[in-house]
């Protein structure tokens, strides 16, 4: 990034503030995304427009707010968030660009993807991730504007998106529906519909953020700042091997949800099917080439300092845990997606204050050596809770379809 370890660690240190903002964008865009796919598979545009202008006004009245809180309780927010004192000039300026630009930070992709547009939303991934790309050696190197410089393409692409999504809900016509104003105001039903399918994306998207301020603080207490700064460069490079899980969990949500949106549930177990086999093999394959590659991968971003050495070891363990982290976010995803939010909650509040709070806290007074596998530890018996939920929620949905169609028989 063309800045100093203290730099990497004062971005990571903020991190948190990102991940509140990514939770509260797939709240909106998991929950609305359920109900346009199943409102379009029940062919009903009408209520796919609703849903999507539900979960556009839940994310505008969340973002503002997350954006207004986080500037007026910057200070305060930074020492909740255990910055030490070398960090807080480089943290503060960091968070403050990227929490005033919080209204643009989501491209709202999930619904894209629940009207089946895979390019589209892979475009409103992709061409923002380009644009940040080309804009931090001109923000960072060239106009030296260090961490600042950083957030700034973060908001730069973060804009690009926004714009892609507004154009594709508003200005174009070859669409099941479109997002009029009336759409936009808060309805009741909607609104309830769409936190209540999302707010299990939102538990673990604030989980993550919860444990990540933990680690953190638990990192920058250690006497070498090399630990932070090299977990913090293993963490980028798990949150970069991991993406197809989301990818996985995001692609089969729509699918999921047409599909049971018009009754055909022997293509919603064939597809679950699928996407928890994927999981499986793709995890496994990763984790070994992340465990045996850890030296290359992290000197992509440093070489030969304490850093790489910190980063390289954090890697290898880190490595455990992304060999089964994809199973919770795809069972989740395909609760979530027919409408069931309930085996969600379970699953990502559960394995929040049972397991991955825990096995921080545990470990934390035992410094850095103890936390890196506490984290990979979490991380498999949270896979064997979506293992028992996903096991537990096929019975239910069995004896669900038989009682539908004893009742349409008796009737």
């Amino acid at each position: 990034m063309g800045v100093g370890p203290q730099a990497v660690a004062a971005v990571t240190l903020v991190t948190p503030v990102l991940l509140v903002l990514g939770a509260l964008a797939t709240t909106a865009g998991t929950g609305g995304a359920s109900l346009v796919s199943r409102s379009l598979g029940a062919g009903d545009p009408t209520g796919a427009a609703r849903a999507a202008g539900g979960a556009v006004a839940v994310w505008t009245v969340g973002a503002l707010t997350v954006s207004v809180l986080g500037l007026v309780l910057l200070e305060p927010l930074l020492t909740l968030l255990s910055t030490p004192p070398a960090l807080r000039d480089d943290a503060r300026a960091y968070a403050a660009v990227l929490l005033a630009g919080s209204l643009v930070a989501t491209g709202f992709s999930a619904l894209i993807r629940a009207e089946g547009r895979l390019r589209y939303a892979t475009a409103v991934w992709l061409v923002p991730v380009l644009v940040q790309i080309a804009l931090d050696p001109l923000l960072v190197l060239v106009l030296d504007l260090g961490v600042r410089g950083a957030a700034l393409g973060t908001v730069g692409g973060q804009l690009v998106s926004a714009a892609m999504s507004a154009w594709f809900f508003v200005g174009q016509r070859d669409r099941p529906y479109r997002i009029r104003p009336r759409d936009l105001l808060p309805d009741g039903r909607t609104v309830g519909a769409v936190l209540s399918l999302g707010a299990p994306a939102f538990l673990a998207g604030a989980g993550t953020t919860v444990v990540a301020v933990l680690v953190n603080a638990a990192l920058a207490r250690a006497d070498d700042p090399a630990d932070l700064a090299g977990y913090a460069l293993a963490a980028r490079v798990v949150a970069f091997v991991t993406m197809p899980f989301l990818g996985i969990a995001q692609g089969l949500a729509p699918v999921l949800g047409y599909n049971a949106g018009r009754g055909l549930h022997a293509r919603v177990a064939a597809a679950r099917r699928i996407a928890v086999v994927a999981t499986t093999g793709y995890g496994c394959a990763a984790a070994v080439v992340v465990a045996l590659a850890a030296p290359a991968l992290v000197g992509v971003f440093t070489a030969g300092t304490d850093v790489a050495a910190a980063g390289t070891r954090a890697l290898r363990v880190l490595a455990v845990g992304v060999a089964v982290s994809g199973l919770v976010p795809v069972v989740a995803a395909c609760c979530q997606a027919v409408g069931r939010p309930r085996p969600s909650y379970v699953l990502t509040l559960g394995t929040l204050v049972a397991v991955r709070i825990p096995a921080v806290l545990v470990a934390a007074p035992h410094g850095t050596r103890a936390v890196l596998p506490a984290l990979a530890v979490a991380e498999v018996l949270s896979a064997v809770c979506a293992a028992a939920v996903l096991r537990l929620a096929g019975p239910a949905r069995r004896a669900a379809r038989t009682r539908s169609r004893t009742s349409r028989a008796a009737s």
